[in-house]
């Protein structure tokens, strides 16, 4: 069966490493995270234009190289999320979220009844086409659901108490690059009032069991972090690493005698 070893991971207080994927559709790319030794990604549907039909492909590689594929949907509506789960992801990242009642019913679609609102469309590609149950897939499913927030503007800060007051939350990814924005001080990835806004954040998931997190541009900004107690640590990008890598080697070239 597919063991969700992010989440367990996090549950025990562990950092899991991730990066942003978005543009590449290739399966060979989440392997090569795997290979490098990332913990997960997440599978950016918001802002990438990634189909249904590649959110699967992806997923059902991601698994088979024990990879945690995690879908960071466009929008909090129940299609996305259950269709999202039943390609294979591993969790659902939420984005943009401001209201209470809609992050609960958003959660809900996350989960199987009675613990959700999930409608049941699993297959045996999810358990390794294992024989199992419906009460144990259900149980399962529930247990290996991996539910991240993203807190990425002032209001959401402002009301972050309420909003990791939800049940089921297991982590937060804080947006830097929106929340800088939404606090006038667009790309001061490193000010004091964006600093301290995610370091409150941080304190926040702490005391409600919530695994703090944010996704970061820079190998120097993740550092930064995971020194301040950042656990669900996102770094760079397909797009980001292969153009810093190009460009290393480019200049490598260039300076050689």
């Amino acid at each position: 069966m597919r063991i969700n070893l992010v989440k367990k991971a996090l549950a025990e207080g562990k950092v899991q490493y991730g990066t942003n994927f978005g543009q590449f559709r290739s399966q060979d790319v989440l392997r090569i995270f795997a290979q490098a030794g990332f913990h997960w990604a997440f599978v950016d549907t918001e802002h990438g234009g990634f189909g249904i039909e590649t959110i699967q492909d992806l997923c059902r590689i991601a698994s088979s190289v024990n990879f945690a594929p995690i879908v960071r949907v466009a929008d909090l509506q129940y299609s996305l999320v259950a269709r999202a789960l039943d390609c294979g992801s591993y969790g659902i990242i939420f984005p943009r979220v401001e209201d209470v009642a809609l992050l609960e019913r958003a959660v809900s679609w996350c989960r199987f009844p009675p613990a959700g609102a999930r409608g049941f469309g699993l297959n045996a590609f999810h358990f390794d086409h294992q024989q199992m149950t419906m009460p144990e897939m259900i149980q399962h499913g529930n247990d290996n659901t991996l539910v991240v927030l993203q807190i990425e503007t002032r209001r959401a800060f402002e009301m972050r108490d309420e909003l990791l007051s939800v049940p089921g939350i297991d982590a937060v990814m804080i947006g830097p690059a929106d929340l800088s924005i939404s606090f006038g001080i667009p790309g001061e990835l490193q000010h004091p009032k964006l600093v301290e806004a995610m370091e409150a954040i941080r304190d926040t998931c702490i005391a409600k069991g919530i695994a703090p997190g944010t996704q970061t541009r820079t190998l120097q900004m993740a550092k930064f972090w995971k020194d301040r107690g950042m656990r669900f640590l996102g770094c760079s990008s397909d797009t980001g690493m292969l153009f810093d890598r190009a460009k290393e080697i480019v200049t490598a070239l260039e300076s050689a005698n």
